[in-house]
């Protein structure tokens, strides 16, 4: 074989090997999404929380509200927006043309700049019980995409609302999920709403609570993802070694059973609580160590046992401790980064040149009212900022892949020398 003609062989199989692997690292971050919550007097700037999200690998960002600061500062990131609309929006967003000015001026200026991709309507509204809510809830909807499909910009954001996981009836074995029938009126419209404009389902869901809740019946180990026996589902035959899939696929099988079974479903908040009161099982750095660490792992995974092509779009609860959350403590304490920007317990990821950019003391009155702590909080801010998680997959993994694809390319970069 003529050498030239040899080496350009060789040159363009490098290049379709390096181009798949480029791919497979796009594809390995694909899902990662993180919930960057506010509820807190201590945080670092938004400006600062980018390299944050950076180091941790997340691509995608949920938050509670449309803060304006947020937006800007993640201008030409790259990083996918999921933005929020609180309850207290839903009676307003019934009308289209309010739907449209709120768009307008809370969206449109940070907009292409700033990758948003999605709106949520409502937060766990269906499990308030709150009547006035649940009718709001599918006309906000309707009138937010309307005034999206107005504005040209229905493509590139879609509309959606985030449930409980209190929105089923029964969830073990996964094969029989179903919805709370008090729930069917309400949820049908809404998922046939999801089935016409292309949005995902999206559900909070936490292995914690279910076992704080009876820590002496379920395993340790199938919460968190260890080695575990598992279970396996009698009437499927599918194994389950972690409850986080077994709750995913009793969402799907809920969905199955109303008709809807082929509706993408994303984890908008899982994560789990660093500290805790005496009651809260569970609660310590070390359990949300392997809890949030395995969840990160899962983003070089594809689907469930039920699912198995189907994407799994998780977002991790949360980005940061924040101080001023009411409820128990673990309330406060589900953040992977502490405020001033330190990880909360090692998670690999390097923080070398985040850490100092994000370091941001407790100004003198947090101090000087004793609010910089993981004490009692305060009383809230009225604000829609929430309650959110976070998922990613290191830096430290990119590395390791990054010396497997070096070691792998060696050999072809040593032919083309000789």
């Amino acid at each position: 074989m003529d050498h030239s003609r040899f080496q350009q062989q060789c040159c363009t199989f490098i290049i379709i090997i390096i181009t798949i692997f480029v791919a497979g690292l796009a594809t390995k971050t694909e899902s990662i999404g993180i919930n960057y919550g506010q509820i807190a007097n201590n945080l670092p700037s938004p400006e600062n929380v980018v390299s944050l999200i950076k180091c941790v690998g997340a691509t995608k960002v949920k938050l509670y509200d449309a803060d304006p600061k947020v937006l800007k500062a993640f201008a030409n990131t790259g990083i996918e927006f999921m933005v929020g609309l609180g309850n207290e929006y839903l009676s307003k967003m019934k009308d289209p043309n309010k739907a449209q000015t709120w768009i307008k001026t809370n969206l449109l200026p940070y907009l292409p700049s700033t990758k948003i991709t999605s709106i949520f309507v409502g937060n766990e509204v269906l499990t308030f019980n709150d009547s006035s809510l649940t009718s709001c809830l599918l006309p906000a909807m309707q009138s937010v995409h309307t005034a999206l499909v107005n504005l040209g910009l229905q493509k590139q954001i879609t509309v959606t609302t985030t449930h409980s996981l209190a929105v089923l009836q029964t969830s073990y074995p996964p094969s029989s999920g179903t919805f709370r029938p008090d729930l069917a009126p309400c949820l049908a419209p809404i998922l046939s709403f999801h089935d016409k404009t292309g949005s995902p389902f999206l559900i909070n869901a936490y292995p914690y609570f279910a076992y704080k809740d009876n820590p002496k019946q379920i395993p340790l180990d199938y919460v968190l993802f260890q080695p575990n026996q598992g279970m396996v589902d009698p009437s499927t035959n599918l194994h389950y070694d972690n409850m986080l899939f077994a709750q995913i696929d009793a969402v799907y099988s809920a969905l199955g059973k109303l008709g809807y079974g082929k509706l993408p479903v994303h984890i908008s908040e899982t994560g789990w609580p660093s500290k805790g009161d005496e009651d809260e099982a569970g609660a310590t750095v070390e359990n949300a160590r392997k809890y949030n660490g395995n969840v990160m792992k899962l983003s070089s995974k594809k689907g469930t046992p039920l699912k198995p092509e189907s994407d799994l779009n998780i977002y991790v609860f949360a980005l940061f401790n924040e101080n001023m959350k009411p409820g128990p403590t673990s309330e406060r304490n589900y953040g992977l980064f502490k405020p001033d920007g330190s990880p909360a317990y090692n998670l690999g990821f390097s923080l070398s040149s985040a850490s100092s950019s994000t370091s941001s003391p407790p100004s003198n009155d947090a101090v000087k009212n004793g609010t910089s702590g993981s004490g009692a909080p305060p009383q809230p801010p009225t604000s829609s900022n929430g309650y959110l998680a976070i998922s990613s997959a290191t830096s430290l993994e990119r590395y390791h892949l990054m010396l497997l694809s070096s070691s792998f390319l060696l050999p072809l970069l040593m032919i083309l020398k000789f």
